[in-house]
């Protein structure tokens, strides 16, 4: 009876006594929903992967990690640090005894009580829940948000230790810094335009360009407020020209990141890229940047933003406005969830890594023993390619987690 067709279905409701139907469609009807996966409980803590407490010059040994665990036996780990404050107050509260799978409406409460000056506080938890979810569907979480690319084309933003402005960094160590990428396989990468005399970065982008020719991209980014003296409007339309000139790819926060209408005025002016948002802390301020034409490509960073649901949501928006959406960055295992929600978005075509002057392979080495496979990413032709492991993609090895982990 359970096989019955719809017609013989049909034969029985039109033929049978009118006390059997209801039993006849109670046996009809699936039984087949699956129970709720509930959160059980949500940690941060600390992991060193070297004996050593100094660590490497040139690659991280310390890790900030957040994991969720679930009535299911799942657990999803995040390599992003969650204050022990938010967890106990706020997030655990909010989340413990909740459906696993309720993103959306977790970060809605988290938001509701703590307000979006918080949202960054709870990334890291966020990128945690999707781990999780992905390895109970045995996903990527970019299929799960979409699916739109197995790879990415990676930039590296590069800081020399030194002076903030990066004044006494020459011009040919920047080039054989990026002569050294090339070599390995990057097409792009991007510096600051902090020198104390702007131009400077004009003279540095026409001498780096020349050497690396046209397929290697190289971007400036002037961070808005961060060296400390914002540039007036004829500045940055002098720069933003020059650098066009030079052939430099784009331009990053040449003004106040308040500034809604300095930037769009100078995108109107000139034909280089004008870039920013990575300090947005919501839909909202997208929303803003993209009703203004602030930004000719907007920048969420799925940690500040609240989290890969939420970057995801404003590549979604900035589609709808005809923008490219190119998300900040960070470095090593951290890049999890960026990876999975760039690899979601059409309207992207770089994932940023961030570090000092080494391959970005070498700033993620020290991970490599936390995971089972041996890896942490992995990168051909300049692009990082989309884990296949599920949930962020990382194979992680629980005995090392444990053998690894720092006292609290």
């Amino acid at each position: 009876m359970n096989h019955k067709s719809r017609r013989e279905i049909l034969r029985w409701v039109l033929t049978a006594p009118l006390s059997s139907v209801p039993v006849l469609m109670a046996q009809s009807v699936p039984s087949n929903k699956q129970p709720r996966i509930k959160i059980t409980n949500i940690e941060s803590f600390r992991i060193r992967t070297t004996k050593n407490a100094q660590g490497s010059p040139d690659r991280a040994d310390v890790f900030q990690v957040t994991r969720v665990y679930t009535d299911a036996g799942i657990t999803g780990t995040s390599f992003l640090a969650t204050p022990r404050n938010v967890i106990d107050s706020w997030v655990k509260p909010t989340l413990v005894g909740e459906d696993l799978f309720a993103i959306d409406r977790h970060l809605s409460r988290l938001q509701m009580q703590r307000g979006e000056s918080g949202v960054q506080s709870w990334s890291g938890v966020e990128h945690a829940l999707w781990d999780a979810v992905g390895r109970a569907c045995n996903q990527p979480v970019a299929n799960l948000l979409g699916g739109y690319r197995d790879r990415i084309r990676v930039y590296r933003t590069v800081t020399w230790p030194g002076k903030q402005d990066q004044s006494d960094i020459s011009f040919d160590t920047i080039t054989q810094y990026a002569q050294q990428l090339k070599t390995a396989g990057y097409t792009a990468m991007k510096i600051r335009a902090w020198r104390p005399r702007p131009m400077d970065n004009v003279e540095e982008a026409r001498y780096i360009k020349k050497a690396m020719g046209q397929d290697f991209a190289l971007m400036y980014d002037r961070t808005a407020v961060r060296p400390g003296w914002v540039w007036d409007y004829a500045t940055g339309l002098e720069v933003a020209r020059g650098l066009e000139q030079a052939g430099a790819y784009w331009l990053e926060e040449p003004f106040d990141g308040y500034d809604l209408q300095g930037p769009a005025r100078l995108a109107a002016e000139v034909n280089i890229p004008i870039t920013g948002g990575e300090l947005g802390q919501s839909m909202y301020q997208f929303l803003g940047y993209l009703t203004n034409k602030t930004y000719d490509i907007v920048q969420p960073d799925a940690r500040i933003c609240g989290g890969l649901w939420i970057a995801r949501k404003v590549s979604i928006l900035a589609e709808a406005f005809g923008v490219r959406c190119i998300q900040h960055g960070t470095g090593g295992p951290s890049l999890a969830g960026y990876i999975q929600a760039g690899c979601a978005m059409p309207n992207t075509e770089f994932q940023e890594m961030i570090g000092g002057p080494q391959l970005p392979e070498t700033q993620w080495a020290g991970a490599e023993k936390l995971m089972s496979s041996g890896h942490v990413f992995k990168v051909e032709k300049g692009h990082v390619l989309l884990p296949e492991y599920p949930g962020l993609g990382l194979d992680v090895n629980e005995d090392a987690i444990k053998e690894f982990r720092l006292p609290e």
